[in-house]
């Protein structure tokens, strides 16, 4: 019976890892210095993780042209695969959505 993957006990299993994680992270650092430059998204609350060059957006903005600007960004780094938003638009009490 053959897997379809490998196991983890299998030394090739492993090998790929160190690489994998260290363009994760290059990609990572570059989403967010790009966050952080950027006049609409360097005061919001977000955090990057990336993991198989798959970023994901998670915290919160101020507005949803503030999401759509972040994914955009994202996007634009080369290297990323997909980009995975799930940034919440803060809302403050009153149902109004929070100011910066």
């Amino acid at each position: 019976m053959v897997l379809p993957w490998p196991i983890p006990d299998d030394p090739s299993f492993h090998a790929s890892e160190p690489a994998e994680q260290t363009e994760d992270l290059r990609l990572a650092a570059l989403v967010a210095q790009r966050l952080s430059i950027d006049w609409t998204t360097r005061r919001q609350q977000i955090v990057v993780t990336v993991q198989n060059r798959v970023v994901i957006l998670s915290g919160t903005v101020a507005d949803p042209d503030i999401r759509q600007v972040a994914g955009e960004l994202a996007w634009d780094v080369p290297g990323v695969f997909d980009v995975c938003n799930t940034l919440r638009i803060s809302i403050r009490r009153g149902g109004r959505a929070a100011g910066p």
